[in-house]
């Protein structure tokens, strides 16, 4: 080995050796940025620098009530500037960030704040009233309440709680922040959907949210000063870590409460708006908004997109209207993206349809991840033919710490050296991942496998078509069968044995949906379509 044998005084030490954080984004910005606008929406306008003292005063407020490192600070907020300064304020203090979905049930809040164990609670005001039924159903002691009022967007405050400015108005914007003294210390904990169950407490750590952070600035090609749309929910993967990674590039964090194509199209013509991410029901908003609502732009913008495969019909649709979209995933134990469809020159002369299914592959694993595969039930790489199913594996950095006080969910989680997504994938000879279904989301009939996700991509190409989601329906000869659940374009109409004959001469027969049901389909805060509340619906038709 030669020297490499004697490191006799090559050891770590401050002067090379600083723990990775994100927090440090934010600091470096208020000194090479400060007169930069860092945080937009509407009225409020701030620079760098007043960004930077904002969330020191957030600091220096939550330790002056008792907030010490280690403690959980949760907040049930949309996407305004309060929650985008709690991503920076609660860790400058050496504390956890929760964030919470704020369309969650009492009684799942109830559970997340005892679990969690939160301290404080930052909280909008139309959320107030389920938190303090929340508070009531608690085990353990309540939270301190800071009621975070939005003049802008109509959210005024009850009066019962002390407001967010009146305590932000008490802490030091010269506060020293409590930086990590070990990478590994936690900075955030997010909570799964638990749609099956109780939800699992997903810890990150400083150095997964910096890596995470840095590591889509290469993703996405970033170069300095994008102006960022936030459509994804700060609270869904702390917002996929971009608000983290803003100040990193200097850019411009535009905040959007609602999410709606006019906001939409408002923000990229009136705030230059270049970048975004989003479920691909924003995509299908986008494509669909009525003439009223678009308008007009001269930039390209770049749409990251994830939470279910989007149609490629859908794709190929917005690529025409400025939008460049790349399709990444990831999931909550991962920091949100950690895979994305790295696009090959060898695919620019790719037009129309066979463009958009190159685009709706999921991809490769990001720089920060070691290696995202899919592998058997052996735990063997599967086949690399796009045809051989097996599940979605993740290892590297950009992994969760755990499940909070779940060891054995853990153990189970990471058995084998790997993250075990659940989510059923082929792979492509040129290494690529693509999406087959989730576990759960199979369709067996018949002894045959039906990936929901191919039926629905079908009924998507039909010109009728908004939205679709495809789940088993139980049948006593089949033992299930396919059954969709539909919603029409505006103006549009299609019955169901239209819908049926139209996936009939595109698919075979066992895959073909036996049942077609036209209603609004249910879907979370983040735009995902709620398939579990759709299998109890099956049942019934």
């Amino acid at each position: 080995m030669g020297w490499l044998a004697d490191e006799t005084g090559l050891g770590k030490c401050d002067a090379n050796y600083v723990p990775l954080t994100p927090l440090s984004f934010l600091r470096r910005a208020r000194q090479v940025y400060p007169d930069q606008i860092a945080v937009v929406y509407g009225p409020h306008r701030k620079t760098y620098a007043e960004y930077h003292a904002r969330v020191s005063q957030l600091a220096s407020a939550l330790a002056d009530i008792g907030v010490r490192p280690g403690d959980v600070v949760a907040t049930l907020l949309p996407n305004i500037p309060a929650q985008a300064e709690a991503h920076f304020g609660v860790p400058a203090c050496g504390a956890v960030l929760n964030t919470i979905n704020t369309r969650l049930d009492v009684v799942t809040i109830a559970y997340i704040l005892d679990h969690g164990e939160a301290k404080v609670v930052l909280c909008d005001p139309q959320v107030i009233p389920h938190l303090a039924e929340a508070i009531e159903l608690m085990e353990r002691e309540a939270p301190v309440v800071i009621e975070v009022a939005d003049p802008h967007g109509g959210a005024k405050p009850f009066g019962d709680y002390r407001e967010y400015e009146d305590f932000l108005a008490t802490g030091d914007p010269e506060f020293e922040w409590i930086m990590p003294e070990d990478e590994w210390e936690s900075i955030a904990l997010n909570y799964t959907s638990g749609t099956t169950g109780r939800p699992k407490g997903v810890v990150y750590h400083h150095r997964g949210a910096y890596l995470n952070a840095m590591g889509q600035v290469l993703s996405w090609r970033i170069v300095l000063h994008p102006v960022y749309l936030t459509i994804v929910p700060l609270f869904h993967c702390n917002g996929w870590c971009h608000t983290w990674m803003m100040p990193a590039v200097g850019g411009t964090l535009v905040c959007c409460r609602d999410i709606a194509a006019h906001n939409i199209y408002d923000a990229i013509a009136d705030e230059g708006v270049t970048h975004f991410g989003g479920a691909p029901i924003v995509l299908n908003m986008i494509v669909n908004a009525p003439d009223t609502e678009k308008r007009a732009f001269d930039h390209v913008v770049e749409v990251f997109t994830a939470g279910a495969p989007p149609a490629p019909a859908t794709l190929a649709k917005i690529e025409t209207m400025g939008f460049n979209v790349t399709q990444v995933y990831g999931l909550t134990e991962t920091y949100g993206p950690d895979v994305e469809c790295a696009w090959q020159a060898s695919w620019d002369h790719m037009q129309g349809p066979e463009r958009a299914a190159m685009k709706a592959r999921q991809g490769v694993a990001m720089p920060f991840m070691d290696d995202v595969t899919v592998m058997d039930e052996q735990m063997a790489v599967i086949a690399a033919d796009g045809g051989t199913k097996g599940e979605i594996m993740h290892r590297g950095n950009g992994v969760m710490k755990g499940y909070l006080k779940a060891p054995k969910a853990t153990r189970e989680a990471f058995a084998g050296g790997y993250f075990h997504s659940g989510d059923i994938a082929v792979l492509h000879p040129d290494s690529y991942v693509q999406i087959a279904d989730r576990a759960k989301d199979i369709i067996i009939s018949g002894g045959e496998n039906i990936s929901s996700v191919e039926v629905e991509n079908t009924l998507m190409g039909h010109e009728a078509v908004l939205l679709c989601a495809v789940v088993a329906k139980p049948d006593e000869k089949w033992g299930e069968v396919p059954c969709a659940f539909v919603e029409l374009k505006p103006g549009h109409d299609a019955s169901e044995a239209d819908l049926i004959a139209f996936a009939r001469d595109r698919l075979a027969g066992f895959k073909t949906p036996k049942r077609v049901v036209f209603e609004e389909l249910p879907k979370t805060s983040t735009g995902k379509i709620q398939k579990f509340q759709l299998r109890t619906r099956a049942k019934e038709v």
